[in-house]
């Protein structure tokens, strides 16, 4: 075989290699990060110090209870669910306001989905990721509609440098028609999943009962129905009674370097609402400030993200979108469920007519789930790019 054939044929095996995921790579026992998941030197992660000065990140042994000397963490706003049923809910109204337009995020506690079943899903995740490589591979697919896809980086297709993470990704709307599509191993994984999924919606709605109240003009125009029967508008009904949802189970497995990778990217969340549950490990970090900073896990609360169609629909640029990424370690694995809530993949995205006026214009061009995907398929998504694009100048 001549060198060029020989050299290009390691190139390929190599590639393919990477195609598996990164769990492969760890069970090998690699020991320093190939270079096809090495960051440019000003994509690292690294952590600003109080001096302003930027250094090299470095993860600690165990960061979910380490402070790792100059890492930042953020206690996000705290929204309490009990509480925002009750009396006091005109004040959570306000404090769930705040967290949309300063922070993007926030976290909910006494949220009522029973610690069984959010313990039961991060269990069958763990043990999904703990199949052979010739069981998840059942799931590998390059259709980005397919009721449920396994694959490795953020966009495997696309990226050129790739992230340190591997995923499952389930269609969760219909459910009876999609569910027989998932994993049937672990043997309790449709179970507990499909539970998991139903409970997050439920509690979806009624977080989007909520901000969409919060967003109100005024309370005679209130945004969902109130006991004097108002009008919901169209787009309120498709969110709360139809709706896409899509859930992503995300395992991170130590990183022999994780000061040259990422285990995802900066980006936003296209959809409307994200609910991130993450087991005890911390890793997720939000852009506070022009600051990136770690959020720490919170036993059994969701961290809840504005995304980009909630920043464009009923906001109209007031709630935002904010990007995150998420970091390595070098000792423990990291599960995280992401329930991401958004309208029909086929309804057209555009600003709530309630939030127009002279004063306050359309901002964001109408878009679709399909231009979305045909964005994505034709680059590398970066940041809130997608976004960006749809803004009228």
């Amino acid at each position: 075989m001549a060198p060029a054939m020989a050299i290009q044929s390691i190139v390929d095996e190599q590639e393919t290699e990477y195609q598996k995921g990164v769990k492969q790579l760890y069970e090998k026992g690699i020991k320093k990060l190939p270079r096809k998941y090495i960051l440019p030197s000003h994509e690292r992660p690294n952590i600003t110090s109080n001096n302003g000065h930027q250094h090299q990140y470095q993860a600690p042994k165990d960061f979910a209870t380490k402070n790792g000397g100059i890492k930042q963490n953020i206690q996000l706003p705290v929204i309490d669910f009990a509480e925002l049923q009750g009396p006091n809910r005109a004040q959570v109204l306000k404090s769930l306001a705040n967290a949309c337009e300063n922070y993007g995020f926030f976290q909910v506690v006494n949220h009522n989905i029973g610690d069984g079943v959010i313990s039961d899903m991060i269990d069958v995740g763990t043990r999904f990721f703990g199949l052979p490589f010739e069981e998840r591979s059942k799931y590998m697919s390059a259709n980005m509609k397919a009721p449920v896809r396994y694959g490795t980086s953020f966009n495997q297709n696309k990226d050129n440098v790739f992230c340190w993470r591997d995923f499952l990704k389930l269609m969760c709307q219909p459910l009876p028609d999609v569910l027989p599509h998932w994993p049937s191993s672990p043997q309790d994984f449709r179970k507990s999943a499909a539970t998991y999924a139903k409970d997050t919606k439920h509690l979806f709605v009624m977080l989007m009962e909520a901000i969409l109240e919060s967003l109100s003009p005024a309370p005679e125009t209130a945004a969902f129905p109130t006991a004097d029967g108002e009008v919901v508008d169209e787009m309120e009904k498709e969110l709360m009674e139809g709706g896409s949802q899509l859930m992503v189970v995300n395992c991170y497995p130590p990183c022999p370097e994780p000061d040259l990778t990422l285990g995802m990217p900066p980006h936003s969340d296209y959809g409307f609402l994200t609910l991130l549950l993450q087991d005890d490990v911390a890793g997720l970090q939000i852009q506070h400030n022009d600051k990136w900073v770690t959020v720490d896990p919170i036993p059994n609360a969701f961290v809840v993200n504005v995304g980009d169609h909630l920043e464009v629909i009923f906001s109209n640029g007031r709630y935002k979108s904010v990007l995150h990424r998420v970091l390595t370690n070098q000792s423990r694995n990291r599960i995280s469920v992401a329930s991401l809530h958004s309208l029909p993949f086929e309804y057209t995205v555009r600003p709530w007519p309630k939030l127009i006026s002279e004063q306050n214009p359309q901002r964001y061009r109408d878009t679709d789930f399909a231009t979305f995907l045909q964005y994505i398929s034709s680059c590398e998504p970066k940041r809130k790019n997608f976004l960006e694009s749809r803004k009228i100048c």
